[in-house]
């Protein structure tokens, strides 16, 4: 098994060398650039803005073996070793299955200040469903999923209201690839964190979406209170995807928290 995947990384906002480095990462079935654009440029004042790529979405290279969630961080930590020197804060945000990534990452001490899990928690759904939707993408592809990911990723009335912004999301998600994508539902089906998450060292933010259907904010809440010293924060008025849904709320979130650890 690949416990490295290759991934891609690109700078959303800011310069290199200036304010501290933040890592974004994306979502099961969208480009980090379509969830985190607005909000990086949101961000642009205190950080550089770097995002990350799963396989087989945006920019990423497909998979051809399967990786697992702890794969990915170790590629995430491989793929920013070069950008992080020691000389300026160093953070990590991701939502869903980058939210994930994070809570791997608030195991491994040494490069990141602080990490945000977003959207995520120590378990995602149901393995047997994660299987089942990984057979039917490699059977129908990623446009099968579409209607159901618009229910599942915004809260109510957010797609009638932000159209273009659903629209370039949904987008994302019918160009990834499907074998890529398959493979990723079968590492979240593998991926458990409640027995080791009581062993974190780096400082953990939690933020559900006050709506999400796939990671409830209780669940969220669970996951924060396995892990020794973690924050939970709501946020308000959003489903699975909170950097595109409300992106200043989510920039307000990492901004206060930035000076909360100065």
């Amino acid at each position: 098994m690949t416990e490295a995947p290759r991934l891609t990384f690109t700078r959303l906002a800011g310069s290199p060398g200036r304010g501290g480095l933040l890592i974004v990462g994306p979502s099961l079935g969208t480009s980090v650039a379509a969830l985190w654009g607005t909000t990086a440029t949101l961000l642009a004042g205190h950080f550089d803005v770097i995002g990350w790529d799963l396989p087989g979405h945006g920019r990423s290279v497909p998979a051809t073996e399967p990786f697992t969630v702890g794969g990915l961080a170790a590629a995430v930590r491989r793929g920013t070793a070069g950008l992080w020197n020691g000389d300026r804060p160093a953070w990590y945000a991701g939502v869903s299955l980058g939210g994930a990534v994070a809570l791997e990452l608030a195991l491994t001490p040494g490069m990141f200040d602080r990490v945000v899990c977003i959207a995520a928690a120590a378990r995602i759904g149901d393995m047997a469903a994660w299987h089942e939707r990984a057979d039917l993408v490699r059977h129908d592809g990623t446009s099968a999923l579409v209607p159901g990911s618009k229910r599942r990723w915004f809260a109510p009335g957010f797609a009638e209201r932000a159209p273009d912004t659903a629209e370039r999301l949904a987008r994302s998600l019918t160009g990834t690839d499907r074998e890529s994508y398959a493979l990723a539902c079968e590492a979240l089906a593998a991926f458990d964190l409640r027995g080791q998450l009581h062993r974190s060292v780096v400082p953990l933010l939690v933020a559900p979406g006050e709506h999400d259907v796939v990671v409830p904010p209780s669940s969220a809440a669970r996951t924060a209170a396995i892990a020794p010293g973690a924050a939970l924060r709501v946020l308000d008025g959003c489903g699975h995807l909170p950097p595109a849904e409300r992106p200043a709320a989510v920039a307000a979130l990492l901004t206060s928290a930035t000076r909360e650890l100065s």
